[in-house]
């Protein structure tokens, strides 16, 4: 969690201070809302949050449904409450971000909510406040009760993060790895994608695909399928023009050639010709091309490079892909 906030601000201020922001932020996560953004919002997440229930101790925690009755701040006296109590000189002025930043997801998430919520967007006489529910479970954080009446709160409701997630109830396929028991992977960030591509892509999208070819930073040919990859043409290839994983779906005809990008390397316009013209006479199957990402902040580092007629899938929103261009869903594309 402290990672999250490791700004020169959040260091600057007091240790009682700095405890009371980082234990908003695990209580924030708890109610199931997701903390993917830079460490200062993070801690101005934590601070609105806080000002809405008004706590500014650890020990008001215990007593936040008094503290909140008929209690609500506007996005002006959110900011007042900072600086009175959390060491900030924040501008007054920068009220709007308040809103549209700190507070959105929470007021989304149904973690706080607004004094007047059929007002206008820009009413300047709305204020905000803790949900009384929320509220009700977090009298008890730092208590032995604190779990007990978090599950029964969040039993009863999806969470911010699932939602955002959308999280679709696909049908699972086993990839089959013939004559393989466990593969195991030498250490690093383009392995660990490599295993998700084997273990979450090609389940969801591969339509009983079998493994022909992954390679290992340290191993090249890790796992090589020559009798499988003759079977579709692939011959004597060499490691270098391969991509990171090659599989095959039988019932669909599909050969998957995907890029596992790290630090280079996705299916770009000129890749796409290259392993086009080394397939063109060697394979009956239609080509997937695919390249996968570990995370979305990777992907928007090469977003440029995609090239088109292709598909993206990303590690840690496992059953969603990004489609460039042509047909709606997952599938090869003609030349015609």
């Amino acid at each position: 969690m402290e990672k999250l906030i490791k700004t020169s601000k959040f260091q600057g201020k007091n240790e009682s201070v700095r405890r009371l922001i980082i234990s908003a932020l695990e209580v924030i996560e708890a109610f199931g809302i997701p903390i993917d953004e830079s460490p200062r919002r993070a801690e101005r997440m934590a601070m609105a949050f806080l000002a809405c229930a008004n706590v500014t101790e650890l020990n008001h925690f215990s007593a936040v449904l008094l503290r909140t009755e008929d209690f609500s701040l506007k996005t002006r006296e959110i900011i007042a409450f900072w600086n009175e109590h959390f060491e900030e000189n924040v501008s007054r002025g920068s009220y709007d971000d308040i809103r549209r930043k700190d507070l959105k997801m929470m007021v989304m998430g149904g973690v706080i909510s607004k004094s007047r919520p059929d007002s206008a967007t820009n009413d300047s006489r709305r204020g905000y406040v803790i949900d009384s529910d929320h509220a009700r479970c977090l009298s008890h954080y730092g208590t032995n009760q604190w779990q007990f009446e978090l599950q029964k709160l969040m039993a009863s409701r999806p969470t911010m993060r699932e939602e955002l997630l959308r999280k679709r109830q696909l049908k699972k396929v086993p990839v089959s790895i013939p004559g393989r028991g466990v593969v195991e992977f030498s250490p690093g960030e383009h392995n660990d994608l490599q295993k998700a591509i084997i273990e979450q892509f090609l389940p969801r999208y591969g339509f009983g695909a079998k493994l022909f070819y992954v390679g290992d930073t340290s191993h090249k040919y890790l796992h090589l399928d020559k009798e499988g990859l003759g079977s579709i043409g692939f011959f004597e290839l060499a490691h270098d023009e391969l991509p990171d994983v090659v599989a095959y779906s039988e019932e669909k005809n599909w050969l998957y050639l995907i890029e596992a990008v790290h630090s280079s390397g996705p299916i770009s316009e000129l890749r796409m010709i290259q392993l086009k013209r080394i397939l063109s006479e060697r394979t009956m199957a239609d080509i997937v091309f695919v390249t996968a990402f570990l995370d979305r902040n990777k992907f928007r580092q090469y977003a440029s490079e995609i090239a088109w007629e292709s598909e993206v899938w990303i590690a840690d929103a496992p059953d969603h892909m990004i489609h460039f261009n042509g047909d709606k869903f997952l599938g090869p594309y003609s030349d015609v």
